[in-house]
């Protein structure tokens, strides 16, 4: 069989590396075994099947019938059907109906994966004594009525499942043949009917697998087994019979158990080797040669607030994949934002093939504008569609790049906000298709198992083939019912059947917390280093702060015990300024204080306070990460975890209004003193000097904090400025 090659992936087959064998096959390499399936489509299902055959080494022993044909068996996911399948496997039988000897096993495809090599199968078989054995199960489907008429049983599952089955070929055409049935009646029932004539059981020695000894149905019986890891392979045991199955049906509403147990079965993944399914008809796509890349088309959603959104932009043009292979879809329905938008437009849109912005001001909901950008990729031919939202961060810019070479329908790569357990998947749901946590989500989203999982629900930032988008029956819907967007994507997705794949082959990037972002506030990304600490660090810290901690590295002291680090950088810095003098209720400067319990300070300055700001416990945090660890490093033995600090506040000088500030001790155990703008720039003068040492630090630097010991010691004052504005952020710290 030939398969055309269209665009860069089909949902059909295109990246299989075996060759699939149809009904028309006239020779196999074995004369003792055949085994029969039925899928109309290469299904990512099928192409899971498949693998298991090839890996237990018996790919040339599978007949796949009805292939590229229509399915005539009714819809057997909410009824009755699957009669088609019995006239195609009837009918590839003819030529062994006299055949006593020949093994014949029949499985469903899409939801069946091997667990073994086929001797091990036979000789299983072989020891049950039948000529031909049944699955079972515990739900007696379609004819409840039928219940009472099934045999009884010592042990284990009840009734008959014709998902899987083998025998000899003799017994088993002879079966097929008893009656005649059309393609959309049911199978099962055909099957149970047998079964329950007493007359045939006995002739045809028709028994059922009670205790999974070969196959494992797993419809109401996924507590009954148990994932075990064995040296380089993971097994499936059934815990309540002991047994070892070594075929696995996920029949009815257990699939995604399979799809999740499949993540590991038929040597997909092992502890030792990690990811082995990984390499699955991945390619690889050379950098030098761009001519060669599939178009993407990259969407962009922003339909809320969201913080550093100019880093999630960065990050996307960022990545390696040519610019010249990739369209730009962008939906803004966020005025905040808009100019932060246009600017990445301006600058660098035209690198793009093209850029497409849908505006606040389009009233267009995020459903439409979803839509809209799987119909412009279809209108600029993309072979993949890139759907990205502003929550989520490529901090690895090879990411794009990654996806594509995997291969998949549907894969996304892992993202987590950091240091918490949100991420972009869920590895399980529940029965009303709601989060549930699976036996590996935490390991997987600690990294601590590496690999390709197949999972029922990602969201956020994925790569969709676009054969999905141009076919009618798979493309991605985000409406359904009351879900929201997310939620509908992923439930259209499982109910089609198309496997969604989250990836953290590699550490990929990273998820921001919106959940308390005020655009009402001044430089709100600036309070955010409680909820998204990773990217506040990026934006804000200096970027020497973390060689104040290199062992070789020996802390500036320009006066006896006093310390200078670079901490905070200049974008820090400016908005610290910008939001106290956007709010501008600065201080009198004299004694009376009413901010104060007691309402006296007594060596007052024009200053701001943090809580006024409403920035206390952001600053206070910020003293903990940032300060203490730098405390601890000069001042040998004061440990204090975290440090308290009731006077938190930004000074401003100016000749003005207040130009220096008389000698004074600190209520403190140490001061930190910021500076928050630039000495000979923006302004003349100013500075500390420590009386008892007659040293003055003048040269201030920006975001560099000095530290030095309060009360006794350090007696000091504010020298003169005499042009300008100076501001410094002041910390009395354990007071």
């Amino acid at each position: 069989m030939q398969i055309k090659r269209i665009g860069w992936c089909l949902i059909l087959s295109i990246f299989f590396t075996y060759h699939v064998v149809s009904e028309n096959t006239d020779s196999l390499e074995s004369n003792d075994v055949l085994i029969f399936t039925v899928a109309t489509n290469e299904t990512d299902g099928f192409k899971r099947y498949i693998r298991s055959t090839e890996v237990y080494g018996f790919r040339d022993y599978v007949r796949v019938l009805g292939l590229g044909k229509e399915w005539r068996g009714g819809n057997v996911k909410t009824s009755r059907g699957g009669g088609y399948k019995i006239n195609l496997l009837k009918d590839a039988l003819k030529n062994y109906q006299n055949d006593r000897d020949r093994i014949i096993i029949f499985t469903d495809s899409y939801d069946v994966i091997f667990l073994a090599q086929i001797s091990e199968i036979v000789e299983k078989f072989k020891e049950t004594e039948a000529r031909i054995l049944f699955s079972a199960e515990g739900f007696c489907w379609p004819d409840q009525n039928l219940a009472s008429k099934y045999p009884q049983v010592t042990g284990g599952k009840r009734y008959l499942n014709s998902g899987g089955f083998m025998g000899y070929a003799s017994d088993v055409f002879a079966i097929l043949n008893i009656a005649t049935l059309e393609d959309h009646e049911d199978d099962q029932l055909f099957y149970t009917n047998i079964y329950l004539d007493e007359d045939l059981r006995e002739k045809h020695k028709i028994k059922l697998d009670h205790k999974s000894e070969i196959f494992q149905n797993l419809y109401g019986a996924v507590a009954d087994v148990e994932l075990i890891f064995k040296g380089q392979e993971a097994y499936l045991q059934n815990t309540v019979y002991n047994t070892i199955p070594l075929i696995v049906h996920g029949n009815g509403y257990s699939k995604l158990a399979l799809n999740s147990l499949g993540n590991y079965l038929a040597r997909a993944w092992s502890p030792e080797e990690g990811c082995l399914n990984c390499w699955d008809n991945v390619i690889e796509l050379d950098i030098t040669k761009p001519d060669k890349f599939p178009i993407i088309l990259i969407a962009l959603f922003i339909n809320i607030p969201v913080p550093f959104l100019e880093e999630f932009l960065l990050s996307v043009y960022r990545q390696t994949y040519p610019k010249s292979k990739l369209h730009l879809f962008i939906y803004n329905d966020v005025s905040y934002h808009e100019q932060t938008v246009q600017e990445f437009v301006d600058t660098i849109g035209h690198e793009y093939l093209a850029v497409k912005q849908i505006l606040p001001n389009n009233d267009i909901d995020e459903v439409q504008a979803r839509n809209l950008a799987m119909d412009y990729c279809l209108l600029k031919n993309c072979e993949g569609y890139f759907s990205i939202d502003a929550i989520a961060h490529l901090d690895n810019e090879h990411t794009l790049k990654l996806l594509v070479e995997q291969q998949r329908n549907i894969v996304a790569p892992l993202l987590v906000r950091p240091y918490k357990a949100w991420s972009n998947f869920w590895g399980a749901i529940t029965d009303d298709g709601f989060y549930a946590r699976s036996f590996d989500y935490m390991e997987i989203v600690k990294n601590e198992r590496r690999g390709l999982w197949n999972v029922p629900f990602i969201s956020n930032c994925y790569l969709i083939n676009a054969t999905l988008i141009k076919n009618k029956i798979t493309r991605p819907s985000y409406s359904i019912d009351d879900l929201d967007p997310d939620m509908s994507f992923a439930y259209v997705n499982r109910e089609r059947y198309i496997h969604m794949y989250v990836s953290n082959r590699l550490d990929f990037g990273h998820l921001v917390d919106p959940d308390t972002y005020n655009i009402k506030l001044t430089h709100p990304d600036f309070y955010q280093i409680l909820d998204n600490k990773y990217d506040w660090e990026k934006r804000y810290i200096h970027e020497n702060y973390t060689l104040n901690f290199d062992p070789n590295h020996k802390p500036l002291q320009p006066c006896p015990d006093v310390y200078w680090f670079p901490i905070a950088n200049r974008r820090f810095i400016k908005e610290m300024v910008n939001i106290v003098e956007t709010y501008g209720h600065w201080s009198d400067g004299t004694n009376h204080d009413p901010r104060l319990s007691g309402g006296y300070e007594n060596v007052p300055t024009r200053d701001i306070h943090m809580n006024q700001i409403n920035f206390e416990k952001q600053w206070l945090y910020f003293l903990k990460e940032y300060v203490r660890p730098l405390q601890e490093l000069v001042f040998t033995g004061y440990y204090h975890d975290p440090p308290r600090a009731l006077m938190n506040f930004v000074v401003r000088y100016r000749p003005d209004e207040q130009p220096s500030l008389r000698p004074h001790h600190d209520s403190s155990t140490y001061t930190i003193n910021i500076a928050l703008n630039e000495v000979g720039i923006d302004y003349e003068g100013g500075g500390c000097r420590f009386i008892r040492y007659n040293c003055s630090v003048t040269s201030t630097k920006p975001g560099w904090m000095l530290m030095h010991p309060g009360r006794l010691t350090h007696f000091h004052e504010g020298l003169k400025v005499t042009k300008g504005t100076r501001y410094i952020m002041i910390s009395f710290v354990d007071p």
